[in-house]
């Protein structure tokens, strides 16, 4: 028997491209000539400091900005079809911000997931859609408190069930906007072990923003350093260091080299003259 035909194999394929992309917004230039290819499978981790772009980049990705120059292709369409949209996925930094009294499920809330296929009453497409999201809550690892109020649950596992909800568009790009606020350690390394996961087991694509640069080293597949442009672009062993990270962004170093002790009040010749 072949041990081997019971394997997925996953063909990686490029799923973003952007070239020469510029982006204002109100008369401030925020992304200048921003190149860049994703294939299927990645996990990549956006970082940079406030108001480097990062945002703004996914936004135009997903069509809400406008570039001023330069092109974003999707699944090989620089216009994106309503079909292309549907294998895209966003959440924002609020996603689980949800009232505590709030009355839904999270159950209920994966189901929102799935509102958008089309011709939901017929029997075969509710199946479908029962099907993704018992697929999704299992992923995600939701499925003991599939039934509990979205209010009742930790930081940790609301951002669980909205991934889920995710997951339950059959969304193929998963774009991710500060997921790591808020949560406790035990927590994030959970939520980034799953999403290595979808990335590794499940052939999806994420992007993922954060400030959290040593969780993003620890565990994206790529590491992208956006300020404007890309000042980096490549695996997380390569990122460079503090110095060589002030380096790239023009930060000089104001001691001249010499960085002062903490409580240090005076130089050598100050020294010598009170002796």
């Amino acid at each position: 028997m072949d041990s081997t035909k019971n394997l997925v194999i996953l063909t990686h394929f490029p799923v973003l491209r952007t070239k020469n992309l510029s982006v204002s917004r109100s008369g401030n230039q925020i992304l200048s000539d921003v190149n860049l290819t994703i294939n299927s499978g990645e996990f990549v981790g956006i970082v940079g400091p406030n108001g480097s772009g990062k945002s703004t980049l996914l936004l135009t990705i997903l069509g809400v900005l406008k570039s001023s120059k330069g092109t974003v292709e999707i699944y090989g369409k620089t216009t994106p079809t309503r079909e292309v949209y549907e294998k895209i996925s966003w959440v924002s930094q609020a996603a689980a911000n949800l009232p505590k009294e709030i009355r839904i499920t999270v159950r209920e809330l994966v189901q929102l997931g799935t509102v958008k296929l089309s011709n939901l009453l017929f029997e075969t497409d509710r199946q479908r859609r029962q099907n993704l999201v018992d697929n999704a809550i299992k992923i995600v690892g939701l499925e003991s408190v599939q039934n509990v109020s979205i209010g009742r649950l930790s930081g940790g596992q609301r951002q669980r069930a909205v991934i889920a909800r995710a997951l339950a568009t059959d969304a193929e790009l998963i774009l991710l906007d500060e997921p790591l606020v808020g949560i406790d350690r035990e927590t994030r390394n959970d939520f980034l072990k799953l999403l290595d996961d979808l990335a590794h087991n499940q052939g999806k694509t994420i992007i993922m923003i954060s400030h959290d640069l040593a969780a993003i080293r620890q565990t994206a597949h790529r590491i992208i350093y956006l300020e404007e442009s890309i000042r980096f672009d490549g695996i997380p062993s390569d990122f460079p260091n503090l110095q060589e990270l002030a380096i790239l962004r023009g930060i000089k170093d104001v001691h001249g080299g010499h960085h002062p002790i903490i409580g240090e009040c005076c130089d050598e010749n100050e020294i010598k003259e009170s002796e």
